[in-house]
């Protein structure tokens, strides 16, 4: 099915969710990362805010920042992505596309200083592909990281889809965490 179909079909199916249900898959989800050993062995998390209905990330923020860790999140710009601090929740503020962001003033990371990035998509596949919003802004910003297992998908269960048409320029990742069950892909 061409990514254009599967992208409306899964964000028509995510719109529908009710509040109860995206918050429920959300706890469960976010629960599921914070006992997995690359959590707990990571110093710096990305996170995203989200946006219709895509999973949460409050909860791993807030233990995350009651851990010590240090957690950024990203801010839109013409090349792609930078990777900004964040202290506190608050410092967050509506940026491109309506999306939460961190302050200008909050410190950039260096990528290449990320132990994880949580990164959120439209759909997932079994081997890790993954389907954005069609902008590439991920892609751009993190295509020379990958391999590196750094890379974890949050996305619901229906998300899942047995095979996504990979491009070369797209980033894969290397666990999908859903309400449901994690997936470890490994190399197609």
């Amino acid at each position: 099915m061409p990514k254009r179909r599967v992208r409306r079909s899964m964000l028509t199916h995510r719109r529908s969710l009710t509040e109860t249900q995206s918050r429920q898959a959300s706890i469960l989800i976010q629960n599921a990362l914070l006992q997995t050993d690359e959590y707990k062995r990571a110093s710096v998390l990305a996170l995203y805010a989200p946006i219709c209905n895509e999973v949460d990330t409050a909860r791993v923020a807030a233990d995350a920042l009651a851990s010590g860790k240090r957690i950024a999140f990203p801010v839109v710009v013409e090349h792609g992505l930078i990777f900004r601090e964040v202290k506190e929740l608050s410092s967050l503020g509506k940026g491109s596309f309506g999306i939460l962001e961190p302050c200008p003033t909050c410190m950039v990371f260096n990528p290449e200083e990320v132990d994880i990035f949580i990164l959120p998509g439209v759909a997932f596949d079994l081997q890790g592909h993954r389907i954005g919003y069609g902008k590439g802004y991920y892609d751009k910003t993190l295509h020379r990281l990958e391999g590196r297992g750094r890379f974890i998908g949050f996305c619901h269960d229906f998300q899942l889809i047995d095979t996504i048409a990979g491009e070369p320029h797209d980033v894969r990742v290397d666990m999908i965490i859903t309400e449901k069950r994690i997936i470890r892909p490994t190399e197609p």
